[in-house]
């Protein structure tokens, strides 16, 4: 659990889960980024860590082998409601959320904190405006979490 306190945002958060989007977020083409392995590792010590994808190529429960996470495949109708249901499933005031895609824009804003990564994929524009927070890659992101004294530097008023 990350315990976070940001002057103006909320006063005291409570983070158990971390819920990521796998291709555009995780991984380019399927394959994941390099440093992303030992970053969800260590985060795992901390936080519950919730990877909900499409697997658009097929890879995600190979490529994430080995990382202490729960995948969940979505099927290909209504990715972004599913996404948004396993947030409010888990209480939305206990979740960060990272994501870059279209179908991320419900999850992103029901989170307490939405991340959204602009990478090789890029990142649509209407998820954009439903996050709290723009990183340039993934490890930036986890960085942050993995830092939450950033998290508080970022969002506080």
């Amino acid at each position: 659990m990350l315990k976070l306190s940001i002057p103006g945002f909320k006063d005291k958060i409570l983070i158990y889960h971390l819920v990521l989007d796998f291709n555009g977020t995780l991984a380019i083409d399927g394959k994941l980024i390099k440093g992303v392995r030992k970053a969800l590792t260590a985060l795992s010590k901390n936080i519950n860590i919730h990877i909900l994808t499409g697997d658009t190529h097929g890879t995600a429960k190979e490529e994430l082998m080995g990382i202490p996470c729960k995948i969940e495949l979505l099927s290909k109708k209504n990715q972004a409601e599913q996404k948004e249901k396993h947030i409010r499933k888990l209480d939305p005031s206990t979740v960060i959320s990272i994501g870059n895609g279209r179908n991320d824009k419900l999850m992103l804003k029901a989170s307490i904190i939405g991340i959204i990564v602009i990478q090789g994929e890029g990142a649509s524009a209407e998820t954009l405006m439903s996050s709290n927070i723009v990183c340039r890659d993934i490890l930036s992101a986890l960085d942050l979490i993995s830092n939450p004294s950033r998290l508080t530097a970022t969002l506080r008023t």
